[in-house]
């Protein structure tokens, strides 16, 4: 809590996180399957919008739903919801992120059954599936 009594702004993005973990391991993505594929999420950015304050008797619930994705599962962004018991929506929180090959420490396409599933996680109303680039010829 901060000195006005409600929930720090740095707290979101940290709750924010472990509800994402969650509902990846909920869908499946557990550690293990990562730690097999060697493939891990990272972020490139997080922003969060605040639009009520969230005091400390205050239960919320965070909606986690994928509003872009490349069509190989290799970006992505997610959007975060803090909401009420009522409904009133506190904040949002936007994170972009893609996927390292954690022994190679670079970024990684993974592999296409792990991306099908990825992408059939849930979606915003107005998620938008991108192409992959073409790279470029030398």
């Amino acid at each position: 809590m901060d000195p006005n009594f409600h929930l720090r702004h740095d707290a979101f993005y940290g709750i924010a996180a472990q509800a994402r973990v969650e509902a990846l391991v909920v869908s499946g993505f557990t550690s293990q399957r990562m730690q097999e594929l060697h493939i891990g999420p990272i972020l490139f950015r997080e922003e969060c919008i605040f639009k009520r304050e969230i005091r400390l008797d205050e239960k919320v619930e965070v909606l986690i739903r994928m509003s872009k994705a490349r069509a190989d599962g290799s970006r992505w962004t997610f959007h975060h919801e803090f909401r009420r018991a009522d409904g009133t929506v506190c904040a949002t929180l936007i994170t972009d992120g893609a996927w390292i090959d954690t022994e190679q420490r670079k970024l990684a396409i993974p592999p296409q059954d792990f991306a099908e599933d990825f992408l059939a996680l849930p979606r915003t109303d107005d998620f938008e599936l991108q192409p992959v680039p073409v790279p470029k010829q030398a």
